[in-house]
């Protein structure tokens, strides 16, 4: 499923631009546009080259952020998750329960079935809705999936994590726990084992895109298992054909980990070009986002890169919740450019109900912003602060307002707090980027001169530490000491917060939902409507 992606990408994406010159924030066609939202899991800042990587080349990836807008200022939480209750929600995950953690596959918990999300926001406009990847929202009961949900379609797993060719998750096989988590609708899937799931997805999305009615607007959400960890015994795979390509990469697993970037780059490629072939393309929104810094140095045996930024996936430093995204679209009225307004992954939501045609203020209880016009136009983000997160249990938290950060307590007791250059740093002379045409050079991050006590000025664990991430990006200076009227308005701010903020919905593991007892699945549990089992029973307590 390679693309030819050697100019013929960039040729069909400006063609389709140059068609539309007239658009405003909805769609001048007689119907709104086609959205087609493409999520990585654990995308790092350093891993594409429209950042900069000169690893890892993503010239499809780049076609599309280069001929559209790249989003330089944009904010995810810090793992999978609550990122997805986001997206999905329009809301922050202090507010839905979802602020501590991930979902495991037998935890009796998910999003709540009180939240209304995007595809059902969406049907009521007319759109057909389908999934493609991975959910990760909850799976204990058959409410909490995807066709239950207002989805059409599900093709996918349920759960965080699996093998990329045989779709077993063993995540915590040591415990007993292992099985399929692969599904069509509500049917388990057994007969791919042995499809790599990047290459598996692309081609369901390119069947759903193939067969789609053009008459009805549709909602593509593809979140890739890409370039998650695998299972334990084997974390990094992916085929020999674009392992092959990264000589110059020498460490192993760096290596493997660039080739499975390339083969996300190569799917995004594809169904783009599934849209150019029906006609879709000059009327759709692809919006590329990750849903947490990577993983790297060997994080969950993991090797992403978010130099120069400081941290890993699941912490609050920059590392962690400085997203990679952009958003192409012939209805973009001033593209080829990056934005630097503030914006968060709750913004999706309210965005994408607005360019389908809806009007995103009647929307209750949204902690997200229409932020179209400053993706479009490029006038001010109405966005002023950011909450990364308030974690009650781990007791971290980490807020943005305008240029100023505040980060509260330690995921890792400072273990995974530095800054991790990536692995067999060689510069790739492949000529595979060069064709791209860039209005600008890659977006990269500059962070200024290391002071000598960068590794000891700023012990969040003991005192709240303050960055001005405009100027210090890279979180190298703490300037706590001497502002304290800062310090102290920006903890106002998370105060603030923390009295809005649920309780955490986590649970612990429920053994009925081993899949051993479920005939090797990966499977719902519990009947909601069994009104003779107590709370305590559903929950397996």
């Amino acid at each position: 499923m390679a693309v030819d992606c050697k100019g013929a990408l960039f040729l069909l994406l400006f063609t389709a631009a140059l068609c539309d010159g007239s658009s405003s924030s909805k769609s001048t066609q007689d119907q709104p546009p086609h959205i087609i939202l493409i999520v990585a899991d654990d995308l790092g800042w350093n891993d594409v080259s429209f950042h900069g990587s000169d690893q890892i080349p993503t010239p499809n990836l780049d076609s599309l952020a280069y001929s559209g807008v790249i989003l330089g200022n944009y904010y995810v939480s810090p793992i999978c998750t609550p990122t997805r209750s986001a997206i999905m929600t329009g809301r922050h995950p202090i507010h839905t329960g979802l602020q501590h953690g991930v979902i495991s596959g037998a935890t009796p918990f998910g999003l709540p079935l009180n939240e209304t999300i995007l595809p059902q926001y969406l049907k009521p406009l007319g759109y057909a809705t389908h999934i493609v990847g991975k959910w990760h929202l909850g799976m204990y009961a058959w409410e909490y999936t995807p066709t239950y949900r207002g989805f059409d379609s599900f093709f996918g797993y349920y759960t965080g994590a699996e093998g990329y060719v045989d779709h077993v998750n063993g995540i915590h096989a040591s415990l007993g726990y292992k099985g399929l988590d692969l599904r069509n609708g509500t049917e388990p899937v057994w007969t791919e084992n042995g499809t790599y799931s990047t290459e598996l997805f692309a081609t369901e999305a390119e069947r759903i895109i193939a067969s789609h009615n053009t008459s009805k607007p549709l909602f593509l959400y593809l979140p890739h298992q890409a370039v998650h960890s695998g299972n334990p015994d084997n974390p990094l795979q992916a085929p020999q054909k674009y392992i092959d390509k990264f000589p110059h990469i020498q460490h192993p697993g760096r290596r493997t980990f660039a080739a499975m970037v390339s083969a996300l780059d190569d799917a995004v490629g594809n169904v783009t070009k599934a849209l150019s072939a029906r006609g879709m393309l000059e009327n759709s929104v692809i919006i590329f986002t990750t849903d947490n810094g990577g993983p790297a140095a060997g994080f969950d045996q993991n090797y992403a890169s978010n130099w120069p930024l400081r941290g890993v996936k699941n912490t609050l430093w920059e590392g962690g919740v400085h997203g990679t995204g952009f958003v192409h679209s012939p209805l973009i009225k001033q593209p080829r450019r990056t934005t630097h307004g503030l914006l968060h992954v709750c913004d999706l939501l309210p965005t994408i109900y607005e360019l389908a045609g809806g009007d995103s203020t009647e929307l209750k209880n949204l902690d997200g912003t229409n932020v179209w016009e400053t993706i479009s136009r490029g006038v001010q983000s109405p966005r002023v602060e950011v909450l990364h997160n308030i974690d009650p249990k781990r007791k971290t938290a980490a807020l943005r307002y305008g240029d100023y950060k505040i980060i509260l307590g330690e995921a890792y007791k400072g273990a995974w707090d530095g800054w991790y250059p990536p692995e067999g740093v060689t510069t790739n002379h492949s000529e595979e980027t060069n064709h791209v045409p860039r209005w600008s050079g890659p977006l990269k991050i500059k962070c200024g001169e290391k002071p000598a006590n960068v590794s000891t000025n700023c012990k969040p664990r003991d005192n709240p530490c303050v960055f001005n991430i405009k100027e210090d990006p890279c979180e190298f200076n703490n300037i706590a000491d001497w502002n304290k009227p800062l310090v102290d308005f920006l903890m106002g701010r998370l105060e603030a917060y923390s009295e809005t903020a649920v309780p955490i919905r986590n649970q612990p593991t429920d053994p009925r939902g081993n899949p051993k007892y479920h005939g090797g699945v990966w499977s719902p549990w519990i009947n909601l409507t069994d009104t003779s089992m107590s709370t305590n029973e559903l929950y397996g307590q």
